[in-house]
């Protein structure tokens, strides 16, 4: 039966490191299901949910002990599928923008965790204004709504927050 892995690896950023990584799960039968990867600053950050037999995991993080020692920090760690534990919840869309200032996006989760909100997946950015150079602030991500809630109170609270941090919060059904 195979193996649900969550892969995450950090470290300098150098051309063919996703490459090194694949082939290494490649070769391993293994398939990626699904993953984020991105380059802050100058370092790499990968994360990955790859299937694998129980035959092959069994070695699966011998296999990244020369690129530890090349300075990366590699961990590969057994996940079971948790889609029921959110059976029935909502999930919707949380876009945020306007001025980058510290504390945005600690307000915010902490009002969704208070809320018993789980957020589902997470981006965010900061970009020099075209005119100004002000860095503006994005936020987009996907939260999963406990049915029980009231879609206008937890909102428009949000809402209310984003007011206060001068920026624009807005909440969609995810399409």
């Amino acid at each position: 039966m195979p193996k649900n892995i969550v892969l995450t690896l950090t470290g300098r950023d150098k051309v063919g490191i996703v490459e090194n990584v694949t082939s290494v799960i490649a070769k391993r039968d293994g398939n990626v299901e699904s993953s984020r990867m991105a380059r802050l600053g100058g370092e790499f950050a990968m994360l990955m949910l790859i299937t694998l037999s129980d035959k092959e995991f069994a070695n699966l993080d011998q296999d990244f002990q020369q690129l530890r020692g090349e300075g990366y920090q590699v961990s590969v760690l057994q996940t079971e599928d948790d889609s029921k534990k959110y059976a029935g919840w909502l999930p919707y869309e949380i876009e945020v923008t306007g001025a980058d200032h510290e504390g945005i996006i600690h307000d915010i989760s902490h009002h969704l965790a208070v809320q018993g909100i789980n957020i589902e997946n997470m981006d965010t950015s900061s970009t020099p204004a075209p005119m100004s150079g002000t860095p503006l602030f994005m936020m987009k991500g996907v939260v999963l709504v406990p049915p029980k809630l009231n879609f206008h109170a937890w909102s428009n609270a949000l809402e209310e927050i984003g007011d206060k941090l001068n920026v624009t919060i807005k909440v969609g059904v995810v399409k």
